[in-house]
């Protein structure tokens, strides 16, 4: 049998592959199964200092994303004898990942794609996995879909369970058993009470949090020393009845050197205009997020300790004037622009490729496998879940080849 600890972009395809083609998976959620349209409700903690976007719940992160999909360290990742070329098309194939319909770009993005086509930026309509023909463009993309319109990981673990596999949610698994050197079951706790399930293999993608906690129990003790996410701010200004807020979110993109800028509305910069007749209709608003450097880790308690280094914030700065600009050629009133405070999203790295699992994903104790963000060898400064997906592609194709 194979267990599958974690129900997002990692845990998610894998265990539909593995269903679909017989195997005998079970599939363990530390969350709850839920309905996407209440996914807000399962935003996670891990400090007062860092405020990093993750959630605990059915489909994991995935629920609570844009579905932007984007292909990352393709370059990076061949270093370490890891094509996702092919797994690339079949995913892209898979959840129809298309730039959206001209239908679905409302005034705010397309004053975003304008500006930045004026600007001579690299601009472009973001890469989706949205149906064009269930969305309902009520702009809580970040919420959870209440229209069910976008993919998530909940999509690829409902089809796993349609084919046989089993679901076991609100279980968190704490252990990764073995015998001489060997996978041979794990420890999970459900209800306050300890179980163990034996296993022929096991992959854990419970992010990059998550599984390091699992991998340190299990004695990797080296897993979580380090840890990236993509630090971003909000930019954003005053521009009357652009109607921003009611659009889908993050629908253009532009790439920098070092940063990437999506339209993206953010109710905080609202409080940053001492008018109190501007609303949450009157607000422009983009996404600056940038790479960093891997300088952080995670501590014994599951806590996010962050380190920012002298690039990150240049970086974030350029990133940051840019979007300025760009929100100015767009109708913005200049005087209002302003910014949020710094967040964080996407965690990795703390299982890298080349350190603590092999190019197969596989650790130093066999049939122990890492399918997440925590793989990523570096930060790609853009959004990974496409990157994932096909890593978890190549991976259940290695595992359906033994």
């Amino acid at each position: 049998m194979i267990v599958i600890a974690g129900t997002g972009a990692g845990g998610g395809i894998l265990a539909r592959e593995l269903a679909l083609n017989g195997f005998e998976v079970t599939i363990l959620e530390k969350g709850p199964y839920i309905k996407s349209k209440d996914a807000f409700n399962y935003y996670d903690k891990y400090s007062e200092d860092v405020d990093l976007l993750t959630t605990t719940c059915i489909g994991g992160a995935t629920i609570v994303s844009m579905s932007n999909m984007v292909r990352a360290l393709d370059e990076e990742l061949l270093d370490y004898d890891v094509d996702l070329s092919e797994a690339y098309e079949y995913v892209e194939k898979l959840i129809n990942v298309h730039q959206l319909d001209d239908s679905h770009i409302g005034k705010g993005t397309q004053a975003f794609l304008d500006a930045g086509r004026e600007l001579g930026l690299e601009t472009l309509k973001m890469p989706k996995a949205i149906r064009e023909e269930d969305c309902i463009q009520c702009g809580k993309c970040a919420f959870g879909c209440p229209a069910d319109a976008k993919w998530s990981g909940k999509d690829f673990i409902d089809e796993a369970v349609e084919a046989g596999a089993t679901l076991i949610c609100e279980s968190e698994v704490t252990e990764v058993l073995e015998e001489n050197g060997r996978v041979c079951g794990i420890k999970y706790v459900k209800d306050n009470v300890e179980e163990i399930l034996e296993a022929d293999k096991v992959v854990l993608s419970a992010g990059a949090i998550g599984s390091t906690l699992i991998l340190r129990n299990s004695g990797i003790s080296e897993a979580g020393r380090e840890i990236f996410f993509d630090p971003f701010v909000s930019v954003g200004g005053y521009l009357k009845d652009i109607n921003f807020n009611t659009e889908v979110q993050m629908g253009g993109l532009v790439v920098g050197e070092n940063f990437v800028l999506s339209p993206h509305f953010s109710s905080f910069i609202r409080a940053n205009i001492p008018d109190d007749n501007v609303t949450d209709a009157d607000i422009l608003s983009i996404m600056v997020k940038t790479p960093d450097e891997c300088k952080g880790y995670v501590d014994d308690d599951g806590d996010v300790v962050k380190i920012n280094t002298i690039t990150d914030i240049r970086y974030l700065a350029e990133g940051t004037a840019t979007a300025g600009f760009i929100l100015e050629r767009a109708g913005v009133d200049p005087k209002t622009i302003g910014s949020t405070v710094y967040r964080g999203a996407h965690p990795g790295g703390t299982a890298k490729i080349g350190e603590i699992v092999d190019s197969n994903l596989e650790t130093e104790i066999k049939n122990l496998f890492v399918c997440d963000a925590s793989v990523l060898p570096i930060s790609p400064g853009k959004p990974p879940i496409l990157t994932i997906l096909a890593l978890s592609k190549r991976l259940a194709d290695y595992l359906k080849k033994e």
